[in-house]
């Protein structure tokens, strides 16, 4: 059984047969930041740039984008979910609080548009909070699949 924990994660069998990838498109740097840390957390769980997308295996994966304009899907990652929307599995997405109801709407139109859970919206960054929850949900995923691994506290 994983054990969670409010510090940060690693995944302490290593990451052979792990089943979820992180694909992120990022405009100003803050999806590609959370998306390293929560990969940096599991112990380097595979990440992927929307831009790179030719390199992406046919595995599971969680998006994590960003919101553009007052609530829209990026151009570049609408392209994406074109070509590979089997593998998409859930949408994290990055806005502001400023926005009010648009805050993050991203993930709401591609979780509606693909039938996929918003794991998370989070702000700008966001912070340990988010990068927590979305751990958590990485980790009940792989645990579904019957790829439990330990997690242990790395503080």
């Amino acid at each position: 059984m994983p054990r969670l924990c409010t510090g940060a994660f690693s995944l302490a069998a290593g990451l052979d047969g792990l089943l979820m990838q992180l694909v992120y498109d990022s405009l100003t740097g803050n999806v590609r930041r959370f998306a390293e840390d929560v990969s940096r957390q599991l112990g380097g769980m595979p990440l992927f740039a929307v831009s790179k997308a030719q390199d992406l295996p046919d595995d599971d994966y969680l998006l994590l984008t960003y919101t553009f304009g007052t609530g829209g899907v990026p151009a570049s990652t609408q392209a994406f979910l074109q070509q590979r929307a089997a593998g998409l599995r859930g949408v994290v997405s990055s806005g502001s609080f400023h926005w009010g109801q648009n805050f993050a709407r991203a993930a709401d139109v591609i979780a509606g548009q693909y039938g996929v859970p918003v794991v998370a919206k989070v702000n700008k960054a966001g912070s340990a909070a988010d990068r927590m929850r979305v751990l958590a949900w990485i980790n009940e995923q792989e645990e579904r699949a019957g790829n439990s691994k330990d997690v242990e506290d790395v503080n």
